[in-house]
């Protein structure tokens, strides 16, 4: 293990420090939006440009990936976001917002996909699990180490975006200047909707309603924030919490996820975040509280991307899993586009709580529908069931891919250790 990541430290190193801008800028839109005097909906807006390019450029990125390699793209994405970055408190309006944006997600997406192939190769199947394991908790903690930098500055200069821009060009020096040749991205085209829905409709459904409360709590909940008189320290902290919760709860949920009928967990997991978002909308001005619902609603978000993804995983055969992945990654964008632009409807309609109403009515959604799909499909017994491996839901095809494939490799060998012993 020592000498995998050895090969791959710059990688995890420079997605750390991405990390750091992104999400330094994504919590910026909506401190800054509010000082701009921009409405909900406005800002609704700005958040689903990102995951309209975010979700084209995970369409469009391996193609530039085998044309000119991972090298070049790398630079020419890292340009771009860092130039759309610097710009974006330079032009204060939202259609001008909304145009950067879609560049920054297309940049992260590429940028994603070119890491992850190279993250990809350097592993074995031996090793993959973890060094996959690894990425994602080099995402998490570069979003939450993002919030405690906004705290030393202020959102109504241009400080704090140009420390983001900076961020993200450092990240590259890493990668660029020891990254070793990889083969080109490849990434199955995705499964259509209606072959996915008839061969996992919970993960479908579930992951559409998914990418909707993701998108919310990473793009609105500064805007919710702002919009509540939270002070900007304590919109970073609530920003924070939404990922740190995220970031401990993976683990509980993932042991339980090979050990029980993932319906259920998945039920659970969805009363839970609704539940919390229930208490977050019934305490208005209790800043505890806030951040309490704000630790478990996020907890569960990214748990519940991971067992959408290994609940399809369990029903579909190993050469359907990569287009099944693609097709899900799809679904999940088309949800981050949507949900976004319904909760800043509601918070213009109904207020700033409306947040809370949004996000708790798509949790307790996913968990009806979990109900209801038990009642119409037969569990698997556990020892058939692929393992769980805690992808993040900003991670690119490639990476979803090679989850499945490990996670399905593990349980083979697991179930052939068995049958040995």
């Amino acid at each position: 293990m020592i000498q995998v990541f050895s090969s791959v430290w710059a990688l995890l190193l420079g997605i750390v420090f991405i990390m750091l801008g992104n999400g330094m800028h994504f919590t910026l839109i909506g401190l800054r939006g509010g000082i701009e005097g921009f409405s909900s909906t406005e800002l609704a807006v700005v958040t689903s440009g990102y995951f309209v390019g975010f979700l084209s450029g995970a369409r469009l990125s391996p193609g530039m990936i085998r044309r000119v390699g991972h090298v070049r793209v790398f630079a020419a994405l890292g340009s771009f976001m860092s130039a759309a970055l610097i710009a974006l408190p330079l032009l204060t309006d939202p259609w001008a917002w909304t145009v950067l944006r879609i560049i920054v997600g297309f940049c992260m997406s590429g940028i994603y996909v070119a890491a992850e192939s190279w993250l990809n190769d350097a592993s074995t199947n031996e090793t993959r699990g973890k060094v996959l394991s690894a990425y994602m908790i080099a995402q998490t903690l570069g979003i939450i180490g993002a919030q405690y930098l906004l705290t030393l500055g202020d959102a109504g200069t241009s400080a704090l975006f140009i420390g983001a821009s900076i961020l993200v060009s450092i990240s590259f020096a890493p990668i660029l200047l020891t990254v070793t040749p990889v083969p080109a991205a490849e990434v199955a085209r995705p499964m259509g909707l209606l072959e996915l829905f008839r061969g996992a409709p919970l993960s479908t459904v579930g992951i559409f309603l998914l990418g909707g409360v993701y998108a919310t709590q990473s793009g609105m909940g500064a805007v919710f924030g702002t919009s509540i008189g939270m002070s900007a320290d304590q919109i970073s902290l609530f920003v924070a919490m939404l990922f740190a919760g995220a970031l401990v709860l993976q683990y509980p949920i993932g042991f339980l996820s090979d050990r029980m009928d993932r319906r259920k967990l998945i039920f659970g997991a969805a009363a839970i975040g609704a539940g919390f978002c229930a208490l977050g909308y019934g305490l208005e001005g209790a800043e505890g509280f806030l951040m309490l619902a704000a630790f478990f609603a996020g907890g569960v978000t990214t748990p519940l991307y991971a067992l959408f993804l290994a609940y399809t995983n369990d029903f579909l055969s190993a050469e359907d899993m990569p287009a099944a992945s693609g097709g899900l990654v799809f679904t999940f964008g088309v949800g981050a586009i949507a949900g976004p632009m319904v909760t800043g409807w509601a918070m213009e309609m109904h207020g700033p709580f409306a947040f809370w109403l949004v996000l708790g009515g798509t949790f307790g959604a996913i968990a009806l529908y979990a109900l209801y799909r038990m009642t119409q499909r037969h569990a698997l017994p556990v020892d058939e069931t692929d393992s769980y491996l805690g992808v993040v839901p900003t991670a690119s095809p490639v990476a979803v891919e090679a989850a499945g494939a490990w996670a399905a490799e593990q349980a083979e060998a697991e179930r052939a250790a068995d049958e040995d012993g």
